[in-house]
Formats: C-alpha cells, structure tokens, sequence
C-alpha cells in the first residue's frame, strides 16, 4: 500500500536536507581546511551576518547601509553587561538580538517612508549618526580605542556550565551550531507565507499592496528579523576578539557585510557563507602578498559581478547545470 507524507513532515524534511546538508558539510571542512579556527570562526560570523542581509536585500529587495547599526550595537550592548552586570553568554546574546531588533525597527520604520536611491541615502545617513554618536560616548563605548576587555564566557544554563569557550575550536564548534539554527529558521521564514510575501513585495511592492498586503509592516518585519541576527553576529564577533572596535559600527562594516551577500548571491542563504568565506579569505591572502591589497580584491569582486551575475553561488548553479546538460543532453 503506498503511503503519503504529510505536509509537516516534508517540509521538516525539506528544512533539514539538501542546501542546509552542505551548509553542515562546509562548517565541518572549514576549521580541517583553514590553518586556524579562529579565522573559520570570523568567516562563519559574518556569514551570519550576511545571512541577515540576504533577508532585506536578497528577499525583500531593501539595500541598506544600516547593517552596521545592528552590528555595532549588538557588539556594544552585549559586551558591556557582561563587563559591569556579569552576564552570562546567553544572556548577552539575548540582549544583543533584542538591541539589534529594536535599532532595526526604528530605522526600518523611518528609512522606509522613502524608495530607492533616498531609501539607500537614509539608511547611510543613519549608521553615520550611530558612528558619531559611539565615537563621542566613549565613556561607554571607548571612543576611538574601542571597548576593551570584552570576556567570552563559558556556555552555562542554570549555573551548570555545559562548555568552556575560551578554546578556539570550542568556540568555533558553539558559533557553527548557532550559525546552523539560524540557518534553518530562516530557510523556514521563506519558506513561510511571510517569506513569499516578502518576495512578491521585492518584485512588485505595488501590486502586493493592492492585493491587500501592508508592506510597510511586512518591510519593518524584515528589518526587526535582521537587525536581531545581525546583533547577535556583532555581540560573536566582539568575543572572538575580546574587543569591541569603533569600526564595528563604521560605514565600512555596511559595506563589507553588503559585498560579502551580493558576492555570495543574493536570494540565496547558502551563497551568505559562500561570500563571507571569499572575502575573508581574499582579505587574509592578498593583505601578506602587497600592502595595496585592496586594489587585488576590488579586481576580484568586479570579476565576480560580470562573470557570475548571481554570485559565487549563482557560478555553481550555472556550472551544475551545464555538467548535467552535457551528461543528458538538451533534455536534462
């Protein structure tokens, strides 16, 4: 007798096979392949971090600069109740996501008063106002010398500690699993009805709002989604380095988690940890070959944007589908 499968289980089964497999098999290669764990670590946060960007500008079509907001304030807020109110790392990590939501609902519900290029010019003008406001603050902040001292706790529920992270493999192990959760849940966020919704708004935020969506709210939504995961990827980045810069919330920080989803491939959740490596890696390399590296990297990112429109992730699609046009031929 043949037997059907519900639609909860094919969809869980959905969630946790296929691009989410090889997102599994690239965090277990990462620390094997690089010659550090830290560095591993430092790709697989900011492949969170451009995996909450994906989310405004690959799913709803919304280029911000803002993203360093987010960044930033998670790295701060975290770092300082930990530093005067002894907080542990969930809890650190809570607030982060709770700060960086709450700065990117407010910035997403001005920003988006406005489209296009005044859109992009708000959300800029936004993350230099975070700047100038941590660079006088430094009472709090540190100002220019950043927040020092930042502790990396161990991974404690209910005073019973589970794992010491002072290790670097340990604490590449604890951001990877965390990396994986967020990478599921946001598979299932669009997958969603609210994920599709946010689409048909990224291709015709006009004939969504006619159909009786409010974009407005769904745009906020995305911003609040975003704005969390990437607090938490700047409170993870600020205990790999026991320090929290003042580049965190630079425009700079903007620019290089922007480039990393739209070299990865945008719409794409897997090509977030596909940029996050390229450029980091590229970063590594190329500053020990010639002091005017970025010169060689900005030569390798506009290779990548004329030659693989859809990214790296987009190239291996496209080389994919060649391979099997040629083992099937034209009908495959």
């Amino acid at each position: 007798m043949q037997t059907t499968r519900s639609p909860a289980s094919a969809s869980s089964s959905s969630l946790f096979g296929g691009i989410t497999l090889a997102a599994l098999a690239a965090l277990i290669a990462l620390p094997l392949i690089l010659p550090s764990a830290t560095l591993a670590t430092e790709i697989v946060i900011f492949a969170m971090a451009a995996l909450a960007c994906n989310l405004l500008l690959g799913y709803t079509g919304l280029l911000s600069f803002g993203q360093a907001i987010f960044f930033g304030i998670g790295a701060y807020l975290s770092s300082l109740v930990m530093i005067h109110l002894g907080a542990g790392l969930i809890t650190a990590l809570v607030v982060a996501a709770i700060a960086g939501a709450l700065a990117a609902a407010l910035v997403g519900a001005l920003a988006i008063r406005r489209t296009g290029i005044y859109f992009v010019m708000l959300t800029l003008a936004f993350t230099q106002l975070a700047y100038f406001i941590a660079y006088t603050a430094s009472d709090w902040t540190g100002g220019d010398n950043g927040l020092l001292d930042v502790p990396r706790p161990p991974l404690a529920l209910g005073g019973l500690v589970i794992a010491d992270l002072e290790p670097a493999v340990s604490y590449y192990i604890f951001v990877a699993a965390l990396f994986l959760l967020l990478f599921v849940a946001a598979r299932r966020i669009i997958g969603s009805p609210f994920g599709s919704t946010l689409v048909a708004i990224r291709e015709n935020p006009d004939r969504a709002a006619a159909v009786g969506y409010d974009t407005r709210q769904f745009k906020i939504l995305a911003f609040t989604l975003s704005g969390a995961i990437t607090g938490i990827a700047g409170a993870l980045y600020a205990m790999l380095l026991h320090f929290a810069p003042l580049s965190n919330i630079e425009l700079p920080m903007s620019e290089n988690i922007l480039i990393m989803t739209i070299i990865g491939g945008t719409g794409s959740l897997l090509g977030s940890l596909l940029g996050s490596t390229a450029i980091v890696l590229l970063g590594d390399w190329l500053s020990a070959i010639w002091p005017r590296w970025l010169m060689l990297l900005g030569i390798a990112l506009i290779g990548v944007v004329i030659f693989m429109r859809g990214g790296l992730w987009g190239g291996i699609e496209g080389v994919v589908a060649k391979l099997r046009e040629r083992r099937g031929g034209p009908e495959a």
